[in-house]
């Protein structure tokens, strides 16, 4: 089998709520970037990356130039066993993760393929059926984000991220946390995020002021030693994202005591292919884990669905389904939440046929 063509589409992707974050940030309509390499055999990979730019280094302008670079590597290669061409881009051209993830996510696509299994079975086999899912809560009122908090565990949601700091002041942000933990059941699972962009005095403050609750913070700030701070000053759990990246990032973490819980996203990583290296390495260090990806829609929530069913479930802590927070989704018959979880098709490679009408006209094409 080899690779004849390579077909870029850009599909904007329209949040069902404006998301608001810390440190002014926004997600709104961002731009996602759908990947379909073909082969003479017929078979075709569908790989996906939705860059948020003022989230991680990477913007979806990026992935066509990246992908032009990486193209002469890709034509005629054979795409079974995606780790060998893989390492072929990482020698050919350095960085630019976001883009290899869609490269890495429609290889392991069209292996799964020809060996006729669902992707799970060729990332350790299932060892989970019904995965959990999180619920993200945009950055508003406390009040009403109680009452998201309070809809979402009446459709079987447990767990629930609470977005902080989008006004800049830590007494509101105390308010979000407590009137979330408050409204939902005891046993339910509550974390706020400030998705890194909180200054260490602030986080403190707030993390002090709800240490009497059972609450987990999430990236509180932008370095893992800041957070880690946080972490010794308040005794809260804690729960890492943006800062890991890499294996060596994952273990900065845990050697600093404040990877409790981990996020390991697809574009931050690379793929597939170092998420499985991340995802056993967490195994290894005792931190559970959410499997997901930045933001996207049907393409990049299976690829990490995928991952998650075939990691144990006691040290994964949840799962997201992107394409249910957005519109269009590019395939309407793929996994969508279910009583507060999600699970995977069992159809060969991810299981996702997108919507060509959905696509629309290739960015452009590479044959």
């Amino acid at each position: 089998m080899n690779i004849t063509t390579l077909t870029l589409y850009r599909v904007p992707l329209t949040s069902l709520e404006t998301y608001y974050m810390a440190d002014g940030k926004t997600c709104d309509t961002v731009d996602t970037m759908v990947l379909c390499i073909g082969t003479n055999t017929g078979l075709q990979g569908w790989g996906e990356v939705c860059p948020i730019p003022h989230y991680l280094p990477a913007y979806a302008g990026g992935v066509q130039p990246a992908l032009q670079e990486m193209s002469s590597v890709l034509l005629g290669a054979n795409p079974i066993g995606p780790e060998a061409l893989m390492h072929k881009l990482d020698v050919h051209l350095q960085g630019h993760q976001y883009a290899k993830s869609a490269i890495d996510t429609a290889l392991w696509d069209l292996t799964a393929k020809a060996a006729n299994m669902p992707l799970y079975q060729l990332l350790g086999g299932r060892q989970s059926t019904d995965l959990p899912l999180y619920h993200s809560i945009t950055c508003i009122e406390p009040d009403a984000m109680a009452d998201i908090a309070l809809k979402a565990e009446q459709s079987g949601i447990t767990q629930f991220q609470v977005k902080l700091g989008a006004d800049n002041d830590w007494h509101k942000d105390v308010q979000r946390l407590t009137a979330v933990r408050n409204t939902v059941s005891s046993s339910a699972l509550v974390y706020g995020d400030w998705n890194c962009g909180a200054s260490q005095l602030d986080a403190t403050r707030v993390g002090k002021a709800v240490s009497h609750l059972d609450v987990m913070l999430e990236q509180p700030c932008k370095t893992i030693e800041e957070c880690s701070n946080v972490k010794q000053t308040c005794g809260l759990a804690m729960k890492m994202d943006e800062s890991v990246h890499d294996t060596a990032s994952l273990l900065s973490a845990y050697e600093h005591g404040c990877m409790d819980a981990v996020a390991l996203k697809l574009s931050k990583f690379g793929g597939l292919s170092r998420m499985r290296r991340a995802r056993d390495l967490c195994l290894h260090l005792g931190a559970r884990m959410c499997i997901e990806d930045t933001w996207g829609s049907d393409i990049t929530t299976a690829a990490a669905l995928h991952l998650a069913t075939a990691t144990p479930s006691k040290i994964l802590l949840n799962v997201c389904d992107l394409s249910g927070y957005v519109s269009p989704r590019i395939d309407h018959t793929a996994a969508s939440r279910n009583q507060g979880y999600i699970s995977v098709k069992d159809t060969p490679g991810l299981g996702v046929v997108p919507d060509l009408d959905v696509l629309g006209n290739p960015v452009q094409q590479w044959s």
